[in-house]
């Protein structure tokens, strides 16, 4: 079996020439990619990396990102990849937290001790003994399947971020079930939307269509204006985006008709995305809508919509082969009858634990099942529907709402484009449900016409208290909707 950090020897070795991975910058070809990642190996063992140790990462999408990351992996060490808008604060906790033994940046105002990006993967500034581009493929047997390859942070939405750690045989039993599950093969083409700090970006468009035999381009910051000129440009067969990012394109000026005649299907996950949203995407730039659901302690997805259908919009689609997915009651029962409880996941993608945090990670894992806390049910075809999080859940004079049903109700007002429920603190009943909604571009609708409409199709208790009509949402770094900022804007305001 391939060996993940063997995949640049193997690559190139089948097709020299052929193409691997690019950016807005440049592209490079099997063996150069190679040459790439060899001369920074080198560079990163001139400079003490060896096995066991880990690498953090400070930069932007740009595919020496991607040529460090199997470089560390060359040598038995470890990526932590670092969002670089973080404030010098959070990404030194996240650089001591992982002990990181070199941090590599383009930002020179970083702090001392760290290596300028320059000095790892450029060929003229590489460390002298570097192997040459015809030595021998690495030898699968000195490379551990169990050892570390990523510490991905936790965005921190619940409080300080968590460091996943995932090793490769994490790391390749995940790409294995996102080409068999998306039908991967050497003619798929990714283009990179997501940030590279997040696993669904490293696994899903980079990783997994390079072990099929495809390639992947790299795209910089995302903005929507710019975003179709990009696919027309690279002629990508699919990417990988959360619904903040599809919002922005439905919502485009009407007479932005690009050409997505190269994309066979497109990928939603981080969070669920509206049936409403995906019908108006599909509608607009006819191209199919997989979405998936999974988080980084599972090393990106459980489950799929299968692109060759059925999908079902308002599901996440089914359990991915080789995973088990199923729901517990509070007492860690199994639940088959349909009714709603945790989603729990069980497989060889579910994370070695929580780094230096064996209390967090016992409580997280538990007799080998994943506790996502989710709370979500299996509808008569085995698709699994998402209901809420558990810590979303509002308690209203002892009744429990789920937020994410009142929000179903509101996407399916023509004018709304986004909407989010958070709970808002009540002296007589405990929470009330508070809705913040972003109207569609040029739509014009009040918090009056919503709570009506919410009416017709909701319990009394159900029904928001408030209705918010804003320009935009909060958001965390991976594009999600930031629903402690939404709280907090409630109980200030």
């Amino acid at each position: 079996m391939l060996h993940i950090a063997e995949l640049p020897d193997v690559r190139a070795a089948r097709n020299p020439t052929g193409p691997c991975i690019g950016d807005d910058h440049e592209q490079l070809g099997n063996l150069e990619f190679l040459e790439r990642v060899r001369n920074a190996a080198a560079a990163l063992r001139a400079h003490g990396i060896g096995a066991g140790d880990v690498v953090a990462v400070v930069l932007p999408n740009r595919l020496e990102l991607v040529v460090i990351m199997f470089a560390a992996w060359r040598l038995g060490a470890a990526v932590t990849p670092v969002n670089p808008g973080l404030t010098d604060a959070e990404a030194r906790h996240q650089i001591e937290d992982s002990a990181a033994k070199v941090v590599i940046t383009d930002d020179r105002a970083r702090a001392v001790g760290t290596l300028d990006v320059a000095a790892v993967v450029d060929a003229s500034l590489a460390a002298e003994g570097a192997e040459g581009a015809e030595g021998t493929v690495v030898d699968a047997g000195d490379l551990a399947s169990d050892a570390l390859a990523l510490i991905i942070y936790t965005s921190g939405t619940t409080g300080r971020p968590k460091g996943v750690m995932l090793d490769l045989a994490n790391v390749a039993a995940m790409c294995r079930m996102i080409i068999d599950g998306l039908g991967l093969d050497e003619t798929d083409h990714s283009l990179l939307v997501l940030p590279l700090f997040h696993v669904n970006g490293i696994v899903v468009s980079v990783l997994s269509p390079l072990l099929a035999g495809g390639r992947a381009t790299v795209a910089g910051r995302f903005r929507a204006s710019t975003f179709f000129a990009a696919v027309e440009r690279a002629r990508p067969t699919y990417f990988s985006a959360v619904p903040a990012v599809y919002a922005m394109l439905v919502s485009l000026p009407d007479e932005v008709r690009p050409d997505t005649s190269s994309l066979r299907r497109v990928i939603c996950g981080a969070a669920p995305m509206p049936a409403e949203l995906i019908t108006r995407f599909e509608n607009r730039y006819a191209v199919p809508v997989v979405e998936g659901y999974g988080l980084s302690e599972g090393t990106c997805a459980s489950t799929l919509n299968p692109p060759a259908g059925p999908r079902k919009p308002g599901t996440v689609g089914l359990p991915l082969p080789g995973q088990t997915v199923a729901v517990m009651d509070g007492e860690g029962n199994v639940l088959d009858d349909g009714s709603a409880g945790e989603v729990v996941v069980r497989g060889p993608n579910v994370m070695r634990g929580y780094l230096g945090l064996p209390d967090e990670t016992a409580r997280t894992v538990v007799d080998g099942w994943l506790h996502t806390g989710d709370v979500g049910r299996f509808d008569a075809d085995g698709y699994l529907v998402l209901v809420d999080r558990i810590k979303d859940m509002i308690i209203r004079g002892g009744e429990n709402i789920y937020p994410k049903e009142i929000e179903n109700v509101l996407h399916t007002h023509p004018a709304v484009l986004e909407a989010a429920v958070v709970g808002a603190p009540d002296p007589v009943l405990g929470e009330v449900p508070v809705a913040h909604v972003v109207p569609l571009p040029g739509a014009v609708v009040t918090a009056g016409e919503l709570v009506e409409h919410c009416r017709g199709s909701l319990a009394r208790i159900k029904v928001p208290v408030t209705v918010l009509v804003t320009e935009s949402m909060p958001r965390n770094p991976v594009g999600k909707i930031d629903k402690r900022r939404l709280r907090s804007i409630v109980v200030n305001s």
